[in-house]
């Protein structure tokens, strides 16, 4: 298999002059997200290239201690972004977050990185942060739809709820079919896109791997094991953070101490 190859900087400026189009589109229908798109093309650039930057940093420093450190700060701002975008208070809410990431990440990556792939040394920076990223990126949409869905169902099935309690259930079970829905909408799009791969679709990793010369073969198995794992992960993450997250905004009474506004994104 031949190297990947490179593309010059000039190459991907000129590229990136295609953003015109979801420009000219959101001026067009008047969208009003002119602002954003661009604040988030920027931060996405700027932090990719820091972020690359440390990485060539990190891989050749490759301590145990120094990647477990950048693994917890990947998983707080994770945290973070997924109560934020939820529009959710992040002081109640980040806790049981972080938590239910750290339950999913960290076994499986040990497990990944120690039983499965065992690169040498079996904490290397080359394997763990790639791959935790895939997993932590692939649980944060999940999280938001599920918490989003959970807290709204509150609000719009409010007179469900409350004669659920009427009738003597517990708050939590009250809750049941609220947890039910939520998991099941959190879970829909990565289902969906299994389904899909490999017939629509070639996933990131394996079109990376191919693009930088491996086995198309040897590809399919480290997407095959990936896909497992994300999957793995964000039902694990989901659960944890969904129920964790109800013991957090629920009274004894059943009061939902979390206001669902725009006023609670920080």
């Amino acid at each position: 298999m031949s190297s990947v190859l490179d593309i010059t900087w000039w190459q991907l400026g000129l590229f990136s002059c295609l953003l015109v189009i979801p420009l000219a589109v959101n001026h067009y229908h008047q969208l009003q997200i002119g602002k954003e798109i661009i604040i988030s093309i920027a931060r996405m650039a700027i932090q990719l290239l820091l972020v690359g930057i440390y990485l060539e940093y990190l891989f050749s420093l490759n301590s145990l201690w120094v990647n477990l450190l950048w693994l917890l700060i990947m998983i707080s701002v994770g945290a973070s972004s997924i109560v934020s975008k939820a529009k959710l208070p992040v002081k109640i809410l980040i806790g049981p977050v972080m938590i239910g990431l750290v339950a999913g990440l960290f076994p499986l990556i040990f497990v990944l990185c120690l039983v499965i792939i065992q690169p040498s040394p079996w904490f290397s920076a080359q394997y763990m942060i790639p791959l935790s990223g895939m997993l932590l990126g692939n649980s944060l949409s999940g999280n938001i739809v599920a918490l989003q869905n959970l807290f709204t169902a509150y609000k719009e099935r409010r007179s469900e709820y409350e004669a659920a309690l009427s009738l003597g259930a517990s708050p939590f079970y009250a809750s049941r079919s609220f947890v039910q829905n939520a998991l099941r909408k959190a879970s829909a799009p990565l289902l969906a896109s299994m389904a899909a791969t490999g017939l629509v679709t070639l996933p990131g990793m394996m079109t990376g791997q191919i693009l930088g010369g491996t086995s198309p073969l040897i590809a399919i198995k480290y997407q095959l094991l990936i896909m497992i794992a994300i999957f793995v992960m964000m039902n694990i993450s989901l659960t944890l953070s969904v129920h964790l997250s109800l013991r957090a905004a629920l009274s004894k009474e059943g009061k939902v101490n979390v206001r669902f506004t725009d006023e609670n994104v920080h």
